[in-house]
């Protein structure tokens, strides 16, 4: 009973948000259309005021990846990892995940593909993926919209979240799906 509550809730939510918000404007006296285009042209002004950012975050993982660093960085964290039980495969996502969502999905795609969804490797990839935010990303994008250039405390915290959903995730699926 309660699958097939969740299946008409799951099958109604959206269409019933993208006709009630604007029922909802209109009996409030909002003019709605008038009201999504200046939104919309709002986020376009964004789109256009965050791009550098972007390109600057894109380019420096390519050359990070590029130049070795992602190489270098996966070897000098094998040996912890090991000690930790989390195969080496998936350090790539702990490193690529906080960068970009794009780049860690394609190494999930890879990871899956080569490992397979069901093995060990695989099921810790998605989860991670689940489990950790892109940092510098969301930090590039929201601050760089609203002219914040002093991050101070949120990229430390960020990254412990993520380290924090990496480990999490990591035992989560030992733990689930190893014994």
């Amino acid at each position: 009973m309660l699958i097939k509550i969740m299946e008409a809730i799951s099958r109604w939510a959206i269409p019933i948000v993208v006709l009630g918000v604007p029922l909802w404007g209109l009996m409030r006296g909002v003019k709605v259309y008038e009201a999504f285009v200046e939104g919309a042209k709002q986020g376009l002004l964004t789109t256009v005021r965050i791009t550098p950012y972007l390109i600057a975050m894109f380019v420096a993982i390519r050359v990070f990846r590029v130049a070795g660093g992602m190489a270098l960085l996966v070897r000098a964290l094998t040996p912890i990892t090991g000690i930790l039980s989390i195969p080496p495969e998936v350090v790539p996502m702990f490193i690529i995940r906080p960068l970009s969502g794009s780049g860690a999905l394609s190494m999930l795609r890879e990871l899956l593909t080569t490992h397979g969804p069901d093995s060990l490797v695989g099921l810790m990839a998605s989860t991670i993926q689940g489990s950790t935010e892109t940092t510098f990303y969301v930090i590039t994008i929201y601050f760089g919209a609203v002219n914040i250039t002093r991050v101070r405390h949120s990229l430390p915290i960020g990254l412990w979240a993520d380290f924090i959903g990496f480990v999490a995730a990591a035992y989560a699926c030992i733990w689930l799906f190893a014994r």
